[in-house]
């Protein structure tokens, strides 16, 4: 039976439950990046978000902190054994405007090389081990260095059979991240495209569903940029539309501001405690609500 590759090894999918698939604990985001407020840098409330994520049902979760964008894996293989909590780690890379300069040096297949020792020997040369890879594009177009930076993702994905997470600015270039990933030969169903909530059109949503890939939304409770209302509309079309077995639902509270453990809020719990709710509240069935954020969880990161 397939594992999931987590910080503190490999483990089975039968007692998981509640899984979030995209989240931050610790984050030091580089000095290009002048808002602070993205910086995680407190173990001590980080961890505390993690035990509320626990205390709320939270069984696993995903965090997406990238190498170009300040990781640090021995906090967060200490800070899941502390919350008894999985952790799956993630090599690779945000965005152009985080690479460190290596990135433009370096041959395709040499990052490709550094992504896959990450995945199958630990990452950054210590012994906890990333359980997906990354890669993302720019607002309204792909930098030449992320259209590299995904080759390398795609061929690195074929090497270890890791699962890929795209980030996508203000949910646009999935579709043309996924045309330059299927150039390399990856299977769209072990791919999830990220953000995608941040541009609530149906018809993107289900193209991208239509192609095998993953639709994510981790905007929930973000009302700067739509509504929750928004979110559940977006929701029920692609289950009306047939994909709920191609949606995964988080919060990516990558902000101190957002973290109850940091002083701010929603936090971890929000997800759990409100918008579950709100859910069954709408007209989304339990089995739906299993589905996305259980078994589709479980069917992208089992695969080691």
């Amino acid at each position: 039976m397939a594992k999931i590759r987590t910080v503190l090894g490999d483990i089975g999918t039968d007692r998981l439950g509640l899984v979030y698939t995209h989240e931050h604990l610790i984050t030091y985001p580089p000095a290009v990046q002048k808002d602070r407020d993205l910086e995680l840098s407190s173990y001590e409330c980080s961890l505390r978000e993690l035990v509320i994520f626990k205390e709320s049902g939270g069984t696993l979760l995903v965090e997406a902190t990238t190498l170009d964008y300040g990781r640090d894996p021995s906090a967060m293989a200490r800070m899941s054994a502390e919350a008894g909590v999985p952790v799956v780690a993630v090599s690779g890379f945000n965005k152009a405007a985080y690479f460190p300069r290596w990135v433009e040096t370096t041959p395709v297949n040499g990052i490709a090389d550094k992504l896959v020792r990450d995945v199958m020997e630990g990452m950054d040369g210590g012994s906890h081990k990333a359980g997906h890879l990354k890669s993302g594009g720019s607002y309204n177009f792909i930098h030449a260095l992320e259209d590299k930076t995904t080759r390398a993702v795609a061929r690195a994905h074929k090497e270890t059979g890791a699962p890929v997470w795209l980030h996508t600015e203000a949910g646009t270039m999935g579709l043309e991240m996924l045309d330059i990933l299927e150039s390399e030969g990856v299977d769209l169903e072990a791919v999830v495209v990220g953000h995608s909530d941040r541009n609530p059109d149906p018809w993107y949503h289900a193209s991208i569903a239509r192609r095998g890939a993953t639709v994510q939304f981790d905007g929930v409770s973000k009302v700067k940029y739509h509504p929750d209302s928004v979110r559940i509309a977006c929701v029920k079309a692609l289950v009306e539309a047939g994909h709920a077995s191609r949606l995964m639902i988080s919060g990516d509270m990558g902000r101190a501001s957002y973290l109850a453990g940091y002083g701010g809020g929603p936090g971890f719990a929000f997800i759990a405690t409100k918008f579950i709710p709100r859910m069954r509240e709408e007209g989304i069935s339990d089995d739906v609500i299993d589905t996305i954020f259980k078994k589709n969880p479980v069917r992208w990161l089992a695969r080691f």
